[in-house]
C-alpha cells in the first residue's frame, strides 16, 4: 500500500499526553517491530492545567500559549516511542480543547465538543484512506472518563471508520478503506486494584508517606480516577511484555512535562494525586474478528488480520 509497511495501526486521541498514558507501550512495541503507527490528536490541549510553576504563564487564562508548547511536548514523546507519523485532526489548531464537561469553553465555536461530528470525521477519513490501517484504537463512548473531547474523539473515530468504508462517500478523500479491527482502551479492574495496592505499600500505607516511590506526590488518586476501567472479562487483548517498551512509555510521559509528573512506577497529573503507571495495556475488541480463541486474550492487535 503506497510503500507502507504490511501492518498499520492508527490511534485517535483527544489531547497530547493521552496517547502516552493509554497506549505508550503499544505504540513503542509496534513502532519497534516495523509497523506503521499513526497518531491523530484532535486538539492541542490548550485548556490543560500546567504543573511546573515556571511554565504557569502558558495557561489559557494567562498567555494562552500552552497549545503551541504541547505540540513540542508531543513531538518529544513520539521520539521516545519511535513514532514518526503524528498528526492533528484537520491540522494543528483546527479544533480547540473544550475544557472539562460543563465548562464555558465547551460552547466556543472552535471547541472540539461543538464540532459537527461528520465534518470532523471527514478529516480523519482522509487519513484512514491514506494510511489504510487494519487496526484502529480509540476510547469508549464515555471517552474513558467523561471528558467532552474524549467523548467527541470516540464519536469522530467511529464515524470516520464507517465513512471511510463507504464507496460513495467523498472519493476526493481517497479510495474506500475498511478498518478490520477496532479496539477501545480499557483497564481491567483487578489490575487497577493491584496497582493501587502496590502504591499504598510503596508509600508505607500512608497517603502522606515521606519515602518510597510515589512519595513525590502529596496524595493518592482512587481507582475510580483511572479511565476505562471494566470487569476483567471484558478485556480481549493485552499488550506489554518488554521492559524496553515500558521504559519508552515512561519517557514519553515525562516528555509531557506540563501535564504529567513521573516518579518511578507511579505518576500524577496536575492534581498531584499518585496513581500507577501501567506497563501493560489492555483493550476491548468492538469491531472485527478476534484473533484468539473464546475466553483467551489476544497478545497481538493484528492477530487474524488479513494482509
Amino acid at each position: 500500500m503506497n510503500g507502507l509497511p504490511a501492518r498499520r495501526l492508527l490511534l485517535v486521541h483527544a489531547h497530547p499526553d493521552d496517547e502516552s498514558i493509554n497506549n505508550g507501550v503499544t505504540m513503542a512495541k509496534y513502532a519497534a517491530e516495523g509497523a506503521h503507527v499513526t497518531l491523530v490528536t484532535c486538539t492541542l490541549g490548550e485548556e490543560g492545567e500546567v504543573i511546573p510553576p515556571g511554565l504557569a504563564h502558558l495557561a489559557a487564562d494567562r498567555e494562552d500559549t500552552l497549545g503551541a508548547h504541547r505540540v513540542g511536548e508531543l513531538a518529544d514523546a513520539m521520539a521516545e516511542l519511535g513514532v514518526t507519523d503524528h498528526r492533528f485532526l484537520g491540522g494543528p489548531g483546527r479544533f480547540r480543547d473544550s475544557g472539562m464537561m460543563g465548562a464555558p469553553q465547551n460552547e466556543r465555536p472552535q471547541a472540539f465538543w461543538s464540532a459537527d461530528v461528520d465534518e470532523a470525521a471527514a478529516y480523519l477519513v482522509e487519513v484512514l484512506r491514506e494510511v489504510r490501517p487494519q487496526v484502529l484504537v480509540t476510547y469508549d463512548p464515555d471517552g474513558g472518563y467523561g471528558h467532552p473531547d474524549h467523548i467527541q474523539a470516540h464519536r469522530v473515530a467511529m464515524r470516520a471508520a464507517e465513512l471511510a468504508a463507504e464507496s460513495a462517500y467523498r472519493r476526493d478523500l481517497g479510495a474506500p478503506h475498511q478498518v478490520q479491527k477496532i479496539y477501545w482502551n480499557r483497564v481491567p479492574l483487578s489490575v487497577v486494584e493491584e496497582g493501587f495496592a502496590q502504591l499504598r505499600a510503596a508509600r508505607g500505607n500512608r497517603p502522606e508517606a515521606a519515602g518510597g516511590a510515589g512519595a513525590a506526590f502529596p496524595g493518592l488518586a482512587a481507582p475510580a480516577d483511572v479511565p476505562g476501567v471494566v470487569a476483567d472479562e471484558r478485556i480481549t487483548a493485552e499488550i506489554g511484555d518488554d521492559e524496553r517498551h515500558a521504559a519508552a512509555k515512561a519517557a514519553a510521559m515525562r516528555a509531557h512535562a506540563t501535564q504529567i509528573a513521573v516518579d518511578g512506577p507511579f505518576f500524577a497529573l496536575s492534581n498531584d494525586l499518585a496513581q500507577p503507571l501501567f506497563t501493560r495495556e489492555y483493550y476491548e475488541l468492538v469491531a472485527g474478528e478476534p484473533g484468539a480463541p473464546a475466553g483467551e486474550r489476544e497478545r497481538d492487535l493484528f492477530a487474524g488480520v488479513r494482509a
